[in-house]
């Protein structure tokens, strides 16, 4: 039986070549020493921790939990949901969840709504104020991510701008299952 050769990372990387700029590809070219890449990933690793601490540091000035903030986005995202869904989306017990959502209700972040057609089931529904902390909340990451990104050389930010769409555009979920973009 003959063993199959791979292709080695150069060749590989000269397939999508023709898909990148040419600043892309210089920038990718000057990083094929595995301690130059190791390097990278350590400074990664420093950008990640320094976006953490900020975002920590800002859940503390907001008297916010991870979990509520998450919740919070959750509900930004759908039109309606009720305590026993976002408990799913959570991964959490529905009365942690109930909880969660009560504080939310004191803060005037959420609101709860009768549903028409089952008066007995209510509906959670992120509040102006809720939705400003949001917006608040992802502009301090975006300029924090920004600060960092704009002392880059311009073919480095090219390739963070082409990661950051690629993420965007293939979100991975909690559980590790790709969700792709609806396509237009």
């Amino acid at each position: 039986m003959r063993k199959r050769r791979t292709k080695p990372a150069r060749t590989i990387a000269r397939i999508f070549e023709a898909d990148l700029s040419g600043p892309v590809v210089a920038a990718g070219l000057r990083t094929g020493n595995p301690r130059e890449i190791s390097e990278r990933v350590a400074m990664g690793r420093a950008l990640w921790r320094e976006l953490v601490v900020g975002f920590a540091s800002q859940l503390g000035e907001q008297r916010l939990g991870f979990t509520q903030l998450a919740a919070l986005y959750v509900l930004a995202d759908n039109a309606t949901t009720t305590v026993s869904d976002l408990a799913d989306t959570l991964g959490r017990s529905p009365s942690a969840t109930s909880r969660l959502v009560d504080g939310l209700v004191r803060r005037r972040l959420v609101e709860r709504h009768l549903e028409a057609e089952d008066r007995r089931q209510r509906s959670l529904v992120l509040t102006h104020r809720g939705q400003a902390l949001l917006r608040a909340f992802d502009r301090a990451r975006a300029d924090q991510f920004l600060t960092a990104v704009r002392t880059l050389p311009q073919p480095e930010r090219a390739l963070i701008a082409m990661g950051v769409a690629a993420l965007a555009t293939h979100a991975i979920s909690r559980r590790g299952r790709l969700i792709r973009a609806p396509r237009d």
